[in-house]
């Protein structure tokens, strides 16, 4: 982590944040219009907002990803409260990124054109064209290595992180780079054939996958600070939310269940309302017999002592 993602990755960040305020800031001295936001369902398929929206925009809202990022933060930070900054700083930081190119492609394209510039070219042909034009052929391509960037760099810390997570549940040490081979490949393979899936449809099961773990992060949070005695109700709140997002949408799409969406969404609330109460039932029990409460440990920790089956990362 020091050699590879200490050294490289604040590199790649920074050119990202650069690139960001370099578009908005150009759009705001052109006075580029954008679309006022309205009630209006601007979809050129007239698609429901609830929930597609909160699986479109996964990263830049709530994002399952950056939970899964947590076995390789949690080695690396010497305080509990630094995750805040860590992880809800990234959060607002990526959403003002996410909020700043939407409103650049808003402003360039109107509905129809992107849409019709996405199904002949794919998303790069929007970023290519965005970058390009609202900051030169260099600041653009700049820009462009930065959007680059991000896939590559969210593929190394996904797989560097579910290697980390299989070798805690397996406990095999990861020293020796013939354990870390042992975990890596096989899971190279399964990706190898996932790239074989079309890719509009692999992408919405990771859309759906990506806010599942953020609805599972969000449930855990809860159980977390009810137990140290602490405000639940800001992870427990979201958790509801998002239950009923995703369970609406696997219920009801195509690539789900293929329900009708009324009757999705009434699957989701009664699922949403099974989870909150097995939620304050088994707090209750745990908070019965736990005594005292569960006490962050916050303290500065000195040296960090990594576990084994990190060592070596």
């Amino acid at each position: 982590m020091d050699q590879i993602i200490g050294r490289l990755y604040p590199a790649f960040g920074l050119l990202l944040l650069i690139s960001a305020v370099g578009i908005g800031g150009s759009l705001i001295l052109r006075g580029a219009p954008i679309p006022e936001l309205t009630l209006q369902n601007l979809h050129p398929d007239n698609v429901p907002i609830f929930p597609l929206l909160f699986l479109t925009i996964s990263c830049g809202a709530l994002s399952g990803f950056h939970a899964t990022q947590s076995p390789i933060i949690s080695r690396i930070t010497q305080r509990e409260s630094q995750g805040r900054a860590i992880f809800y700083g990234m959060m607002i930081t990526e959403a003002v990124i996410a909020m700043i190119w939407a409103a650049a492609a808003m402003s360039l394209f109107d509905g129809q054109s992107l849409n019709a510039l996405l199904k002949a070219s794919g998303p790069a042909a929007v970023v290519s064209q965005v970058a390009t034009t609202t900051l030169g052929a260099v600041g653009g391509t700049l820009a462009i290595i930065g959007v680059i960037v991000l896939p590559i760099t969210s593929g190394d810390t996904a797989f560097r992180s579910a290697r980390m997570i299989i070798a805690d549940y397996l406990n095999i040490g990861q020293q020796h780079i013939s354990k870390r081979l042992m975990i890596a490949l096989p899971m190279f393979v399964i990706a190898a054939v996932l790239t074989q899936v079309d890719f509009n449809i692999l992408w919405r099961y990771f859309s759906w996958a990506n806010q599942s773990t953020a609805m599972i992060a969000l449930w855990v949070g809860a159980v977390y600070l009810t137990l140290s005695r602490k405000n639940f109700w800001v992870a427990l709140l979201p958790a509801m939310f998002m239950t009923a997002v995703t369970f609406t949408y696997i219920l009801n799409a195509p690539i789900g269940f293929g329900l009708a969406r009324t009757l999705s969404i009434a699957g989701s609330l009664v699922i949403t309302a099974a989870f909150t109460a097995a939620f304050f039932a088994g707090t209750r029990r745990q908070l019965a017999g736990s005594g005292p409460a569960v006490v962050p440990v916050d303290e500065p920790a000195g040296p960090v002592r990594v576990p084994t089956a990190a060592a070596g990362d």
